[in-house]
């Protein structure tokens, strides 16, 4: 992918990206060592607990979601990082064996007014399991940089 720049993306654009399947060890490896609940990680207390079976995390969820919207490369030159995230939610559980994938779409670009070397992004992002249903929904703002100014061009 071409380095892009704040300049470079445009309102309505849409990224989709690669998938990743989460396994039974790996979401029992995630949730032992940063959300160690029983249905995360006690395949048989889940079984008998409301959701049937074992889940993932939520922050597991939320961290494969961040991985694969980076490994697209979209933001690589001109990510400054994000001031916090939005509103998170999470309308049905990952269970062993999905794949997930990250629709990712720009709702508001707007150029910083107190930092002229960036411009401010709010993403809407959907993390679909291999069935297409909504796993994880949020928002997200970041800065982005400006496309740097050549000496040629300032000419």
């Amino acid at each position: 992918m071409t380095d892009r720049y704040f300049e470079d993306f445009k309102l309505g654009e849409r990224f989709v990206s690669g998938g990743m399947t989460l396994t039974e060890a790996g979401i029992i490896e995630f949730a032992r060592q940063w959300d160690p609940q029983p249905f995360h990680i006690d395949t048989e207390f889940a079984k008998k607990w409301q959701y049937g079976g074992l889940i993932a995390s939520g922050l597991h969820t939320m961290c494969v979601t961040l991985k694969l919207w980076l490994e697209l490369g979209v933001l690589k030159a001109c990510s400054l990082g994000s001031p916090g995230l939005g509103e998170t939610q999470f309308p049905r559980p990952v269970r062993p064996g999905d794949t997930l994938r990250v629709v990712t779409d720009i709702v508001e670009l707007r150029a910083s007014a107190s930092k002229p070397d960036r411009g401010i992004c709010r993403l809407r992002q959907v993390t679909i399991n291999q069935r297409g249903e909504h796993v994880m929904e949020q928002e997200t703002t970041v800065f982005l940089k400006r496309r740097p100014v050549t000496i040629a061009a300032a000419r």
